[in-house]
């Protein structure tokens, strides 16, 4: 029925011939074109990393080499998350690394209080209080951002200053050391430890980036963060409490940087008031280079992940390859911010 209707609508077979052969060939060509090269971009961008760095020293793809740089990067993959929502729903945080040094610092200084009996218990405790200090911090932030009505940079480049200045005051200048050697030797496998070969801030990761993209995909609250970042008139109108989504994603950043500094401590033991220092640069960078659109209503957990990753393994291949200074990774992490939004705004106009 369908040759006869072909044949008498075309006039013949070589027409009904040639007309479905130009719609096979279509097909790959629309589904090709339906492929978000954004969200593509950065697993093509780590996968290059991998190649040059095997290029540049044989070492790179060493086991024990791979593992040092997942755990490195830990700490701003983790607060880059939470980076993810505030910047998905149209924010933006630059108090990060100096809330990472407040929190450290009030952790530290609770531990070193002994009030708990028990290493493990007052670990416990410290861990529960400074969640709680990184969530006030957090909605500190989101309040002063929704009811106060200031721009986001504003409020966080001036809890930026504060947190700063306070973890300078707790050190009176110096730095905030854990005092127990014991509790200090209970605490180390949180960053040193492994579980079945996996290093546990890298197992952190995961779990964090698991919760992470259940909400931000699977929930609604996660489709009233899109909403609210991609049109905020329109969200409203939708009947989405715009002040709440938007407090609460900066609350999420705030758990976010204390789990960070959950992992981050028993690396050094120590609070000083140069800790996360620039850790809002790295972690902006990396929500950048995951393809999360820095003007709101897009945001990709996974390509954040994989965006902090990234800029531990460019690290990671300037030392091993002596090419280029260690001490220019900040800048070369700059001018990756830089690239990375002019690769992103080419790839919007497609």
């Amino acid at each position: 029925m369908g040759a006869r209707h072909c044949l008498s609508h075309l006039g013949g077979r070589n027409d009904c011939g040639q007309n479905m052969s130009t719609n096979t060939t279509a097909a790959p060509r629309r589904a090709f074109a339906n492929i978000d090269l954004r969200a593509v971009a950065p697993f093509f961008a780590l996968a290059v990393l991998f190649l040059l760095g095997a290029l540049v020293n044989t070492n790179f793809l060493g086991i024990d080499n791979l593992l040092n740089v997942l755990t490195r990067s830990a700490f701003i993959a983790i607060i880059a998350i939470g980076a993810t929502f505030v910047i998905s729903a149209g924010g933006l945080d630059l108090s990060v690394g100096s809330m990472a040094a407040f929190v450290a610092g009030t952790m530290i200084l609770f531990m070193n209080t002994g009030t708990v009996t028990g290493d493990y218990a007052l670990l416990g405790v410290a861990m529960l209080i400074a969640l709680g200090i990184g969530g006030l911090c957090g909605l500190a932030n989101g309040l002063m951002t929704t009811l106060g009505r200031i721009e986001p940079f504003i409020v966080t480049l001036g809890t930026m200053g504060i947190f700063r200045a306070l973890t300078i005051y707790l050190a009176e200048g110096g730095s905030i050391p854990m005092k127990s050697q014991a509790l200090r030797a209970a605490y180390r496998p949180v960053y040193f430890g492994s579980v079945a070969g996996v290093p546990i801030p890298v197992i952190v990761i995961l779990v964090v980036a698991a919760i992470g993209a259940f909400i931000l995909y699977r929930t609604r609250f996660g489709r009233h963060v899109m909403a609210v970042g991609s049109n905020e008139d329109v969200a409203r109108y939708s009947g989405v409490s715009v002040n709440r989504v938007r407090t609460m994603t900066y609350v999420i950043q705030g758990i976010c940087v204390a789990i960070a500094v959950l992992v981050y401590v028993p690396r050094l033991g120590a609070a000083t008031p140069t800790t996360g220092l620039l850790w809002e640069l790295q972690a902006i960078t990396a929500v950048v280079i995951g393809g999360t659109a820095l003007r709101g209503g897009v945001g990709r957990i996974w390509g954040t992940v994989c965006g902090a990753l990234i800029l531990e393994l460019v690290g990671n291949i300037m030392v091993l390859s002596d090419l280029v200074s260690e001490y220019l990774i900040g800048a070369v992490q700059g001018a990756i911010i830089i690239i990375a939004m002019l690769i992103q705004r080419s790839l919007a106009r497609r």
